[in-house]
């Protein structure tokens, strides 16, 4: 769910305008699932210049007050979303912890790293979603240990329906600053794009698993 029409095209041109977001639809990438994409998204790049992490924190914030009041402690999912969840947190002024694909082999063997109390209300932070299943991973380590999962606010998802299928199984209110609607409708407005890209990435996200023999 989109809050916000303005911050949702304002996000966009901010990822674009750092190529955290990259299109590319003559020239596709491949990712590691193997899909051939005309996108590529990397959010951590944002960490690198203050003033759009300023605004992605302050907007992440507002947006997990507005919608689920304050909770008690604020997660990111690694590795992506540990900078932009602890900067949330700081702007919060709350705790913060970080949930790791899997336990550790060593050590204490943490997959939650940080102080977490059972029952405490947790509001995941992530950077992107694709189909979701790293993210809810991380919300069910946090559900094991306890916690009162309240909800997960993203930067940038795709809006792929095996990831909104994902989430609604599980229950989990997913809330963005930007989608992939919003990216093209920007991209196509600062003619970063022509209208026959636009038309190829509107193609693909219908089907990226076999969107290459479209090619």
């Amino acid at each position: 769910m989109i809050l916000k029409k303005e911050t949702a095209k304002k996000t966009a041109e901010l990822l674009l305008q750092i190529n955290a977001i990259k299109l590319q639809p003559q020239n596709p990438f491949t990712w590691a699932s193997g899909w051939k994409s005309p996108i590529y998204c990397d959010n951590r790049i944002t960490l690198s210049y203050p003033q759009i992490r300023n605004y992605l924190r302050e907007n992440i914030a507002n947006q997990i007050e507005q919608i689920y009041g304050k909770p008690d402690v604020i997660a990111g999912v690694a590795t992506g979303a540990i900078g932009i969840g602890m900067l949330v947190a700081d702007f919060l002024n709350l705790p913060f912890i970080y949930i790791r694909p899997e336990a550790k082999k060593h050590g204490r063997q943490n997959q939650i790293e940080g102080k977490l109390e059972p029952g405490q209300s947790v509001v995941v932070v992530e950077d992107l979603i694709s189909t979701g299943k790293s993210s809810l991973m991380a919300v069910e380590a946090l559900k094991a240990a306890k916690a009162n999962v309240k909800g997960m606010l993203a930067i940038f998802t795709y809006g792929f329906d095996v990831s909104k299928t994902n989430f609604e199984e599980y229950g989990i209110d997913l809330h963005t600053l930007s989608d992939y609607d919003h990216l093209l409708e920007q991209a196509s407005d600062t003619r970063y794009i022509s209208e026959k890209e636009r038309l190829t990435l509107q193609t693909w996200r219908l089907s990226p698993d076999t969107w290459e023999a479209s090619l």
